[in-house]
């Protein structure tokens, strides 16, 4: 297949191209811009006449990406989406919806107890939430906006610090040391740490060993034992008082919760707009 054409083609070919390629297929394309598909068909030869380059292996069941066709995707998306936030910013109104994901744990904690704040001070903007079951999930995750546990960094992504994370022995009201503890397994500093920081180590084994962070809190709650526990994920239950602060040292970490984005995302002033008055309510003392 020669080149025929040098320059940008069509902007009607690039879209029919996104779609089929973002869905699959032709028949996807074909529903989602209420064509045949034949006429999808059509439109996706043109682009390959015009580029010089087969795009899709047609085959009997169905069509799949060539190599220069999965390269090509991702840059047409780029500037598709740049393109439609440049002209949402410039001729239309603001944004109407939100959408932030994380683990179930850190939208529980950090996001829903300031949500009715963020609907407030928006009016006629609606806050979706999306769950993700592990961090590692994230980077597969649509949703753009995110709630980000670490230390800032990551590649291709700006962030917006929401707390520290700091942890410090809580229990459930009236329990205390003799309760035993709760072991949490994972990255985060642990009891030994606590224990070097102080030079006493809590007595006895551990009770009851969890991976989440979360677990530990509504273990804690329960009145299973003393948690090691995030301030900032328990902030709540402890304003409500269904878990109350010993009287022993804090443990400051080099981590912290993290509203985040990729770089290239709010270039529409009134989304970031939208994204920093988020930020504001999700790091106010107050809500």
């Amino acid at each position: 297949m020669g080149k025929t054409r040098i320059g940008l083609p069509p902007l009607d070919w690039l879209r029919v191209f996104e779609a089929a390629g973002r869905l699959g297929g032709f028949s996807a394309a074909a529903r989602e811009f209420g064509l045949t598909q034949a006429a999808v068909s059509q439109r996706i030869g043109n682009l390959e006449a015009w580029l010089g380059r087969a795009l899709f292996v047609r085959g009997p069941r169905g069509v799949t990406l060539t190599v220069e066709g999965e390269s090509y995707l991702p840059l047409v998306q780029e500037s598709l989406s740049a393109l439609a936030r440049s002209t949402e910013d410039l001729f239309g109104t603001a944004p109407t919806e939100l959408r932030v994901a994380g683990l179930a744990s850190h939208i529980e904690a950090l996001v829903m107890p300031r949500a009715a704040a963020f609907l407030v001070a928006h009016p006629g903007v609606r806050l979706m939430s999306d769950s993700a079951a592990r961090r590692a999930g994230l980077d597969e995750e649509r949703t753009w906006l995110q709630i980000r546990f670490g230390r800032g960094a990551w590649p291709g992504r700006e962030a917006l610090l929401i707390a520290p994370e700091i942890l410090a022995p809580m229990a459930a009201p009236g329990l205390g040391w003799d309760a035993g503890i709760i072991d949490l397994r994972g990255e985060r500093p642990g009891w030994r740490d606590w224990a070097r920081l102080t030079g006493a180590m809590p007595e006895g084994q551990a009770r009851l060993s969890v991976d989440s962070m979360g677990h530990a809190l509504v273990a804690a709650e329960q009145g299973i034992g003393v948690v090691l526990g995030s301030l900032p994920l328990a902030r709540a239950a402890l304003g409500a008082g269904r878990l109350c602060l010993l009287d022993a040292p804090r443990l400051p970490t080099r981590d912290g919760y993290w509203l985040t984005w990729p770089s290239d995302r709010l270039t529409a002033r009134r989304q970031r707009a939208l994204v920093e008055g988020l930020h504001a309510v999700l790091t106010d003392e107050g809500t």
